[in-house]
Parts: C-alpha cells; structure tokens; sequence
C-alpha cells in the first residue's frame, strides 16, 4: 500500500485554474499507475484523469479533455493535477488514488480496481 495526502483545492471563480498535488509515501511511487477522480455532492465519483508508472501515457475524460492535464514526478513521488477553465460543474472532492502499474490502460480507469486513496481536497468553482 501507498500512502496518499491531497493539497492544491480551494475556491476559484469560473475561468479559473487550479493545480492539485498528490504526495505518496511508502512503497516505491513508480511501480504505480495513478488517477484522479472527483465526487459531487449526490453523485457517483467519477473519472477524470490517468498516468501510467513512467508518465509515458496519459488519458483524461471527455469533460475535461482539453481544460485539465495530470502529470507526474517520480523523483518527488508526487502527481499533479492542473485545472484550467474551471466551470461550476467541475465543483467535487477530487482523489487521487493507486494502482498497479500493470492494470493501466488507455482508457477510464475503474475504481474498484484502485487499492490506495488519498483524503480528498475540495475544489469549489462558484463567483
């Protein structure tokens, strides 16, 4: 298992941006794939973005495509989230989480498939 610790959330207007961190301790970081995702207040939590173990390969979901990008730094076991263009509707508690490295793929990961979470740092998109 690995340990996961979220920072980076807080309030932002719409238009705004974001960059979320995710520090890891324990096992070694890069023998990991890593993901966000993000609940909603009544929502199921959803998929928003992967990273294979080297950061080779990446895949975000089709609502943020384009506006959020993850990346990864093996050498500061730490994976990031930027958040551009926010709307409204990206308001959630966002997770990272942990996986191994061989169930990565190029596509929406799913999380029953994760082992190890973060807390969760709230990002709230609201003028």
């Amino acid at each position: 298992q690995v340990q996961l610790t979220e920072s980076g959330g807080g309030l932002v207007q719409p238009g705004g941006s974001l960059r979320l961190s995710c520090a890891a301790s324990g096992r070694t970081f890069s023998s990991y794939a890593m993901a966000w995702f993000r609940q909603a207040p009544g929502m199921e939590r959803e998929f928003v973005a992967a990273i294979s173990w080297s950061g080779g390969s990446t895949f975000h979901a089709a609502s943020v495509k384009g506006r959020f990008t993850i990346s990864r730094n093996n050498a500061k076991n730490t994976v990031y989230l930027q958040m551009n263009s926010l709307k409204p509707e990206d308001t959630a508690v966002y997770y990272c989480a942990a996986v191994d490295s061989r169930k990565y793929y190029n596509g929406p990961l799913d999380a029953a498939d994760f082992g190890s979470w973060g807390q969760g740092t709230q990002v709230t998109v609201s003028s």
